[in-house]
Parts: structure tokens; sequence; C-alpha cells
């Protein structure tokens, strides 16, 4: 069955927006007069890469700078293109220069791009030869490159707020669906499913608009929609409010020495689909920052389960994050280490003339003398950065810098 205006395909294909006016949500990019519009306007648009949770326009608005620009518009997953569907763009690219058009390749995905594939985009992006819309739902700051970010400019989406969904689903009812009737209930329920997806919307109100069609009703209530919610996670809102505010219960929980707590916002996230290798990042960050030397045991098991996150499937690397963050938060905490380098680079940044002393030329093995003072510039006063706190393997730490002082106080007593 097609429930479209004339046209066969899916209801979010047929509803894709041909003008920006037509989009719903993004209003801080498509605002009168803001830099995101202005670009797209202009028919000339730069590259630029759009970082959003699924569903929020980010493949519509490529295609609507394409179109504005009047160029060829080039359409590649990076789940699936290697090398070879890169040359073929390039030299695409290179056919539409030569008679004056323009080039706009887009790459859905584009944080699974590897290294070569991201150096073979590189200098065509530079050269200007392709416009590149790159969309990922991942930090573009973990999985892109630094050269070809420093080519782009990035633009963040946000998931469509529930009155933006009620705007699109009453859109869509009056053009396309007029002949169903849906009890608010029902409504809430198809706002409250898509989770701030435009596209999940649409398809949860097609498979209603077919199964009413089958059935012969035009009364659509919760009952009749319920049995069509598919079974599943809820998408987790990689750039919204609640990503942020569930890694922070994550972490403020490790910091609390509260393993049960960890592992339910652990849960929480990958339950919504997070990606398991940003999650071993920010609990490697954890075991860094927060366990630090009260217990280096915390990087090794972090590390190993970064590592099971990279080459095993999806639950070896859930479960070994488990592990890494019961482990993080029943263990013995301390930031003195980080606090000692963030103090260090600091001061090394704001104190530079300090002469280098020729006494640590001398070779190696040269073992004396045993004053503290000889490691360091001759003007610059001695600092006490690293404060071993009395937690964990930092009291033996802290016991054996005190024996080392006593040592040096001997040695320079009795010279």
């Amino acid at each position: 069955m097609s429930v479209s205006d004339g046209s066969a395909g899916p209801l979010a294909e047929t509803l894709r927006p041909k003008s920006l006016d037509q989009v719903f949500g993004q209003s801080d990019l498509l605002g009168k007069g803001q830099l995101f519009r202005r670009a797209l306007e202009s028919g000339k648009p730069h590259s630029m890469i759009l970082w959003g949770p699924p569903g929020t326009g980010k493949t519509t608005l490529a295609r609507l700078a394409a179109q504005a620009a009047g160029g060829d518009f080039i359409a590649l997953s990076a789940v699936i293109a290697g090398i070879s569907d890169i040359r073929a763009a390039v030299e695409r690219a290179r056919f539409n220069s030569a008679k004056g058009q323009a080039t706009i390749l887009f790459v859905d995905e584009i944080h699974r791009f590897n290294k070569t594939q991201q150096q073979a985009l590189l200098p065509h992006v530079k050269s200007g030869l392709l416009t590149l819309f790159g969309a990922t739902t991942e930090n573009p700051s973990f999985s892109l490159s630094p050269a070809l970010l420093a080519q782009t400019r990035l633009y963040i989406l946000k998931s469509l707020s529930s009155s933006e969904l009620r705007k699109l689903l009453d859109s869509t009812l009056k053009r396309i669906l007029g002949h169903l009737r849906f009890s608010e209930d029902g409504l809430k329920m198809i706002i409250d499913h898509a989770d701030g997806d435009a596209r999940r919307l649409l398809n949860l109100l097609e498979q209603c608009a077919t199964a009413a069609g089958a059935s012969g009703r035009t009364e659509i209530s919760t009952d009749f929609i319920q049995p069509l919610l598919p079974p599943g996670r809820r998408r987790f809102d990689k750039g919204g409010d609640h990503f942020y505010d569930q890694i922070s219960a994550l972490h403020k929980s490790v910091r609390g020495s509260n393993p049960d707590a960890a592992v339910y916002w652990l849960c929480r996230m990958l339950d919504g689909g997070a990606d398991l290798r940003y999650l071993a990042r920010r609990i490697l960050c954890m075991a860094r920052d927060d366990v630090g030397l009260a217990d280096p045991r915390a990087l090794q098991i972090s590390s190993a389960a970064a590592a099971t996150c990279e080459h095993e499937d999806r639950l070896d690397g859930e479960i070994a994050l488990c592990q890494a963050v019961i482990y993080l938060a029943a263990a013995d905490k301390s930031n003195a280490s980080a606090t000692a380098f963030m103090q260090a680079r600091a001061y090394a940044a704001q104190n530079r003339d300090f002469g280098f002393p020729a006494r640590l030329r001398r070779h190696a093995e040269d073992r004396s003398p045993a004053d503290p003072r000889t490691f360091f510039p001759d003007r610059m006063p001695t600092p006490r950065w690293y404060q071993p706190a009395p937690r964990g393997l930092e009291v033996d730490i802290a016991e054996k810098m005190r024996l080392l002082k006593e040592r040096e106080a001997g040695i320079n007593g009795g010279s």
C-alpha cells in the first residue's frame, strides 16, 4: 500500500523537504540570518560536518545544499564504501568541474571511515574539487582526523522536540493521512516512541496507515498502535542533554564509589545504543584521572576493556566495560597525579625563561650529587606538585618519597 500523495516509496522519503522552510526543527541552524542557512542559500556551500542523532535531517540538508548549488550530489555510506568509491567520486567531480558544475559528496556515518580513507578525501576537499558534507552520530573530534576537520565547519543538529514532532505529525495527517482519526493518547504514544527522530515518527505513522487499511479502520487508538511498536532500544541521544546527564551520572557514581549505580548508568546508555568506543574512552579517563596511582590496575583493566570493545562482539565489550566500571567504583581514588600534571604544565607554560642547567648535560651514569635541586633550573623554586593521596598504593608511594627525602637529607648533611 502507498500512503503517499501519488508517489510510491516510504513515507519518510515522500515527505523529504524540498526547501529549507519545509524542514522541521533545527531553528538554531536554519533561522533567518544564521550562518548555516546563509551558506546553503548562497549557492556556494562550504564543506561541513553535520553531527547529530538519527532522524534530525542531516541527509535532507545535504541534498538541499546540492540543489541550491546546482551541483551533482553523490551519496556514500562509510559503512560499505571503500577507497575505490572515493576514487570514483573524485573522477566524477573532475568531470563535473570541467563543465563548470560543483560536486557535493555526502558521506553518511563518516566516522566509520578509517585513516586511509580520510586521507584519500583530504586533498580533494582542500582543493575545493569536492564539497564534503559528512554526517555522523559520533563526536567528530574523536573519530575524524584533525586535518580533515580543519577543512570543514562543524554544525550540531539536535533531536526534534515533542512540539516539533507534533507539527510534523499534524502536517503529515493533513497532507496525506487525513482519512485517519488518531486519539490524542495515540498521537502522544507515537511522539514518545519517536524519541526526537523524525524518520522514526514517519515510519510508525506509515505502519499505522498500512495496518488500518488492511483492517478497514479509520479510528486509531493506543490499543491499535501498541502492537505496532517495534521491540528494541530507545535511541541514545548522543548530542542532547540526556547524553551528558547520563555520562555525568556514570562518572559521579564511579567517583562516589557506588558500583551498583555505576553499572545502572552504564546499562542505561548501553540500552540506548551508546557507542562502546566512546564509553571505553570515558572509562579510561576515569581510571586515569579519578583512580590514578592509588590503584594502577584500574587503568590496565580499563585498557583491556577498551581492547575488547575494538576486537570482540558487542556483548563481550559490554561485559568488559561493566567489569571496568565496577572495579573503578570499588577502587581507591586519587587525582594527585592528574593534579600534579596540570599544575606543572601551567607552570612550564608561564615560566619558559629558566636556563637549562649544565649539570644535567652530564652522562646518565653520573649519579651525583643527590640534592633534589640538582634536577631543576637554578632560579626555579622547588615545587611540590605531586602530593600522594592517603589511599591505596599512594600510601606506599608517599612512604617511599619520605624515605628518599630522609636519605637525601642525610647525604647532604654529611657532605
